[in-house]
Parts: structure tokens; sequence; C-alpha cells
């Protein structure tokens, strides 16, 4: 234990009491001594390179190229997206694909270079692969976007430390234990090239140079833009430069680390520093996707390889409402009267892990809320859900019964020895259920049946990456601890990132099964690539002051780029009760965010708008209004995301990427195409500058029209946040009817605009109907009309005419 630990160790009895907080230094020891007897020890290690170029075998879709010590297979999809797999890594098994690997473009050419490497030729990328292992991925006019060098494994050697490298890169063969090596890959991209993605990063969106970790964690506390690594890691990237987009996907989810260094144009000798990227992993296949294109058209290749975003019921699109501290369901009811009386629109509720039993997980505290399922009926009448905690770990106790069915299951993570992994948790001493085996996802999946019974609508996914507490050390299980992994066994190394998404997958599957005429909603804490196929994600616990906020905006951008586009962060922070304006300014951003719940930690405050006073609630009430208003749009959003995998909240760089200015703009976003959303993210502010696209651009609030691209300055005063309208947009939205009318922003003299409308009538299944629309101006009148030369059907009210 160092210096950090004991100030952890002070921290954690101050935050969960004596008691659990010395359990917490027991359970740190138990898993430190796990670790200690079950992993191999660190002995000498033998380095590894492919060596040269032996010959190449053609496969369908491109091929495998033989090295002296190594082999690449590359193989191309129909879709055009680029796999690589070193040392016979293939796509599967996989977390990350939807359902069976992509078929490939049987036109795909596999020919010898003039250098003495190979190239792979396909309609939409060139894959050249040099006679020493660097792959290059270039457009099919020739412009590199990524140049991957030779990898390099690192491979048990000798207890003597006899072997050196020299002579480790003369042994041929594949790394033992199945790759398990350690191996390290470096990158190098155009110099203009800036780095996104990487999943939940709360510095960002852009990623600056540094060093970034891809394993999930529970920051033990608030956290703000220094902070990383946070629960949700991704090895995905997508870089943006002006030959090309490319996302870049290592399918490995074992510990590792990102080093990202911008490169600059000009440096040195007048000759341009690439941008590189290092990743540097634990374990694993050494094995990735490369696609490229528009963000659009990535995205939209993205998603069809791991699969479509779960598409919400409607009512989660609307305000929703928790805090941990309810003192139970008459306070309940207490807060959502609030909201009727004030007329403020609320869509639900969300009881955190104080409703349940002492913490239990599928259980109900009965002296709080005597009769749960009949405070459901309630609510519901009023439009309100219930939306439950749901958390892994079960406390390990004869009698209680999620443990005894589980135990009876053997569903439970076990250790090298076969024994239960115990943990500690919120109820105390506690065991895991291993979601990385189907036949204990499936009795999970069963038990929302309960939750079910007693009202709830919706589910919340905590504590999953997964949390043990622990006074030093990491706060998760033991990496020694065993997983099922799909049948083909392995331990926490491997399962440990993927723990939060095989839950998530528990959940979906088991909320399809018992109301299979109905949507889940499910969100979660922590997760992996192709969680979207199951849910959305929040922040996790951020904290309660301007940088929070900040990082508010930055993990939802960041996380849309990776494929996740339902998500949000705590309005107001997790931590500590934030001040009127702060509170306000989170609010206003929230309004246009895909999930807009209020949020707060035990002791840190109520979060209802009437707690700031009268000019917060006036300004809060408008911001919900702009929201209900914009329900329509809402929805339409989010069934193209689940259509074509584009975010609600896109950077503003998503159409123009080549704009280098709008590259390093991280304080506004693209709500869909048609909205460009300036939220104030510092005290004071009532006027803020905006870089804007190229177009025109109306502020919904004034009518002025800016043209772009360049730089605008914008009033935001109190009341609102800059939300301007593209010139030529059709955007839905809900009219006084409560039907929805089409509002449309005049297009600029002599140009058009579009827009699209995609009705959910109902929370089930149903295949959406696309209905596109385009407008015109003809002198001083704008022409709506529907693409498919039908009736518009919908109200048409026009703005920005007299402006234009």
């Amino acid at each position: 234990m160092d210096g950090r630990d004991l100030v952890r160790s002070v921290r954690m009895i101050k935050a969960v009491g004596p008691a659990q907080g010395l359990r917490s230094v027991r359970a740190a020891w138990r898993s430190r001594r796990a670790d200690a007897l079950a992993l191999p020890r660190r002995v000498a290690e033998r380095a590894r390179v492919p060596g040269a170029a032996r010959g190449a075998e053609p496969q369908p879709g491109g091929g495998v190229i033989h090295f002296a010590r190594s082999s690449l297979r590359v193989r191309v999809a129909a879709g055009g997206a680029v796999f690589c797999g070193w040392d016979g890594a293939a796509p599967e098994p996989s977390y990350a694909l939807a359902g069976a690997c992509p078929e490939v473009d049987a036109r795909v050419v596999l020919e010898p270079d003039t250098e003495g490497g190979w190239r792979v030729v396909s309609e939409r990328v060139l894959v050249v692969v040099s006679r020493h292992g660097a792959v290059e991925v270039r457009t099919p006019g020739g412009a590199v976007l990524r140049r991957e060098l030779p990898p390099r494994w690192w491979e048990r050697g000798s207890a003597d430390g006899t072997d050196d490298a020299a002579g480790a890169e003369g042994r041929a063969g594949r790394p033992e234990g199945g790759g398990a090596a350690r191996w390290v890959q470096r990158a190098e991209v155009a110099a203009d090239a800036r780095f996104f993605g990487l999943g939940g990063r709360a510095h960002g969106p852009r990623l600056r140079d540094g060093v970034y970790r891809l394993w999930n964690t529970d920051p033990g506390g608030a956290f703000g833009p220094g902070d990383d690594p946070l629960s949700l890691t991704m090895p995905v990237q997508l870089v943006v430069a002006d030959a090309g987009t490319h996302l870049v996907f290592h399918d490995n989810s074992w510990d590792g680390r990102v080093t990202l260094r911008e490169g600059a144009e000009g440096a040195g000798s007048g000759h341009d520093r690439p941008g590189t990227c290092e990743l540097r992993m634990d374990g694993g296949p050494l094995r990735y996707w490369v696609l490229a294109g528009t963000p659009a058209r990535v995205l939209q290749g993205w998603t069809e390889l791991t699969g479509a975003p779960a598409l919400p019921p409607l009512w989660a699109l609307g305000h929703q409402h928790a805090r941990w501290g309810f003192a139970g369901q008459d306070e309940v009811r207490s807060v959502v009267a609030g909201y009727t009386e004030r007329g403020l629109a609320l869509s639900a509720v969300h009881l955190d892990i104080d409703h349940h039993d002492r913490h239990r997980v599928f259980t109900v505290d009965p002296e709080r809320y005597p009769d749960l399922p009949g405070l459901a009926r309630e609510l519901r009448a009023e439009g309100v859900r219930l939306v439950s905690i749901v958390d892994p770990a079960v406390k390990a106790e004869p009698g209680d019964a999620v443990y005894e069915g589980g135990a009876a299951a053997d569903a439970f993570v076990r250790d090298a020895r076969g024994r239960e992994v115990r943990g500690l948790a919120w109820p105390g001493e506690s065991v895991y259920p291993d979601f990385t085996d189907a036949r204990v996802r499936k009795w999970w999946g069963g038990l929302y049946a309960e939750r079910l019974a007693q009202g709830f609508a919706g589910f919340w996914h905590d504590m999953n990456e997964p949390v043990s507490f622990a006074a030093f050390g990491e706060r998760t299980l033991p990496r020694s601890a065993r997983h099922a992994l799909e049948g083909r066994g392995g331990d926490h190394r491997e399962a440990h990132n993927v723990y939060g998404l095989a839950m998530a997958r528990a959940g979906f599957d088991g909320l399809c099964e018992l109301r299979p005429d109905e949507r889940p909603f499910l969100f979660s804490r922590s997760g992996w690539v192709g969680m979207q196929r199951y849910g959305g994600t929040w922040s996790g616990d951020v904290a309660t002051d301007w940088p929070g906020l900040r990082a508010s905006l930055s993990l939802v951008l960041g996380l849309g780029l990776c494929g996740v586009p339902y998500s949000g962060p705590d309005i107001g922070g997790f931590t500590a009760r934030p001040s009127p304006e702060l509170y306000l300014r989170w609010f206003q951003l929230g309004a246009f965010l895909p999930l807009f719940r209020t949020h707060s930690a035990l002791g840190a405050g109520r979060r209802e708008p009437w707690e700031f006073g009268a000019e917060v609630l006036e300004h809060a009430r408008t911001a919900l209004g702009q929201r209900q208003r914009l329900l329509p749009y809402f929805e339409t959003l989010g069934q193209l995301a689940r259509l074509t995998g584009a975010p609600y909240v896109r950077p503003v760089w998503w159409s123009t990427p080549r704009d280098r200015a709008l590259r390093d703009c991280e304080d506004a976003f693209l709500l869909g195409d048609a909205l460009l959303v300036a939220p104030a993210l510092a005290a004071g502010v009532t006027r803020r500058p905006v870089r804007l696209p190229r177009g025109r651009w109306y502020d919904t609030a004034t009518g002025r029209a800016y043209d772009g691209p360049g730089q605008v300055w914008v009033e935001a005063p109190l009341s609102r946040i800059p939300v301007l309208a593209r010139a030529g947009a059709v955007v839905p939205v809900a009219g006084s009817d409560g039907g929805t009318e089409l509002e449309v922003w005049a297009p600029a003299a002599g140009r058009g605009g579009s827009g699209l409308v995609v009705p959910d009538a109902e929370d089930g299944w149903q295949r959406p109907t696309v209905e596109r629309f385009t407008s015109r101006r003809e002198g001083e009148r704008v022409v709506v009309e529907r693409r498919d030369g039908g009736a518009v059907g919908y109200p048409v009210r026009v703005r920005g005419l007299m402006d234009g």
C-alpha cells in the first residue's frame, strides 16, 4: 500500500462508514492475494516482430500474407470495412460484432506490390502491406489515411532471463496462450488529423496528446475533465483529416493504453510531422477493423458491423427525474405533484439503491415503499413511469432469494480454485454473476419479472464495471477471477471490459422475452463496443462544477462517434448542490441531449427546478417547453440513429470535416442536421462566439440570419442558450394542438433545403416510414413539397423569411 492508497483508504472509510471501510481493506488484500497466487509470475520475455514477407495466399475478400515469424490476414467486407488480423486472429468470436461476420467483397484482388509487399485492391479502399509488415490504408485515389507500423509482441521466455530480443525474433510461431502475449502497435496519420472517440472521455471530444487507458473504471468519486479512465472505454478512434475520415477499432477487450500525439505541418526542416497513435495491450489478439469515408458513411458502416442502436420508447425522450435519497413513496408522489402543479412536463422518476431492501438487488424496502405497484399505477395514470436501478452485485447471504437461485444455477464468478469470488458492494459482501455465460444471462434476464411486477417501466444499470469496493488497488474483481467467455474460458483480464456489455445483453434479452410487444428502456454506466444494441448510457458521477458541465458535453459527443447515440449527464452534477446559474445552464444543455435526466448524490441537494428560485424555474420552464416542442424531431433522430448510425448529437464538423476550424470546435454541437446548439459552459456568460459551418443559419429566438463558414457572436442571456437553425431545414415539431407540424426555415435565395419525418406512433417494434420533404424559395415565398409527390400532410410554418 503506497501513500495514495492510504489516502484512498481514509476517504473510503469516511464515505461508507467505519465497518464498510474496514471491510474494503480486507477485500483489497483478498483480491491482491488471489491474483498473486493465480496469475503467472512475470518472467523474462522475448520480443518478436513479423520479419520479412515470404509469400501470400489469396482468399475471398483478400488473403493471408506470410512473414518469417507471423502472418497477417486481410479481408475487405462487402461494405468496404477492412479487417486485419495477425497470428491467425479471425474476426470471430467477438463481443463487438452484431451476429455473423459480414460478407466479404468478392471483387477484391490480392496482388504483389512493386516494393516487395502486397496490395489488397477494392472499389472503396486500398490496403498496401510492406515486405516487413507495415500496413497502409489508402483511399481509392491513393491518399494515405493510416499507416500501421510492424507490430511487436512480447512472449514468455525462460525463467533465467537468458532469452534476449534478438534470439526471440528468430523464433517463429504464435504467442503462447492462444494470443495472450503483450503487444504494441504504432500508427501514423496525417499531420492535420484530429483524434476523437475512445469511448466516454471527460476531456474532449477532441483527444489531445496524452495517454488514455482502456480499462472500464469507477473513478470512486466525482470526476471532471482531468480524470481518466472512466466507466466506459472503447478501443475505437475516429480520425478526421483533410484526406478523409476513418474509424479504427482494435477488437480486443484486454487492458491497454493508447498514446496519442497530434502531428504538425511544416515541422522541423519544413516537413510535416505525422500524428501518431501507439496502442499497447496486456494480451489478447492483435486484430482490428478500419472503415473509411465521410463521417456519415463511416458511422453507417460501423452500425452495420456492430449493430443498430436500440430505439428507446417515446416516453424516454422526455424529461426524467432522479435522486439518491428519496425518503419513500410519499416523497416521490410529492415531487411528481410539484411538476404537475407548476405545469412542468415529466416522463419518468428513477429510484436509486435506497428503494431496495438493505440495498439488495431485485428487492423493495417495505417500509419506504409499502405499495410500489400501486404507486406505479398511480403515476402511470399521470403519464409518469418508474425506472429502477439494477446493480450486478448480489448479497452473499443464505436466504437471499437471488443469491440462493444464482448459487443453485452456478451463476457466479469463481476464482482459480473454483470458489465463489467475494467482493464488497452496497449490500455488503457480494458475489457477481458471470454474464459472459449465456446460461447465466438467461437466468438473470428472468429476474426482471420481479421488477416488471413492481410496476417499473425502465432500468438503469449501475456499478457494472464491475465495482468491488477496495481501500487500495483496483475497485473491481481480481484479475485472476474465472469467466466462461462464451465457453472459451478465461479470466477477468479479458472479461472485465465486456462485463457491463454482457449484463446489458442479459437485461435486454430478458425484457424482450418478458414483454415481447414493448421496446425495453435500459441504460448502463459501463459497457463496451456494441452496447448500443441493448440501450444507452449516462455520464456517471460527474462533478458539480463548470468543468463538470463541459465534461458532460464531451462525453455525449465522444460516445456518439463510437456508435452509442443515446446518452446524457446527471443534470446539475452528481456530487454537490450547484449554484442556480450552474443548474440552469446544465438544464438548458440537457434539454437538447438524448437522455434528459436530473440526478444527484445522497446529501447533494435536490434537483427540482423550483428549488433554485423563481427566475431559474421560469427559465427552466422555457427549456423544458423547447424539449417538448422538439419531441417529434427527437423521435425522428432516434429512428435515423437506428437506421443509419448517425447520432442525435454530432460535432459541428459532421457535414464538413475538411473545415479545420470546425474540427477544433468543442463547445457547440449539431442536433441532427437542422439545429446548432451553443450552450453556455462558463459562469457569467451572456454573449458568446459560435463557429458556424457553411451556409445560412438563423437564431431561432430572434430570427436573425448569419452566414457561415466563420465565427459570429450571438446573445446568450440567462433565459436561453443559443440555438441556430440551418436555412432550408424542415423540422418536425409539436404543434399547439398536440399534433406534428413542419417548421421550415427559409432557404437563402436560389437555394433549397430538406428534412425528414420518421413518426413513431407506438412503443413497439413497428417498422418506421421515412417521409422526406424539400423546401425551396420562389421570390418571397417558400414552397414545401413531399419528395414522393404526395400531399405534405402536416401544417407548415415558415420562419426566417423576413430576415432572408
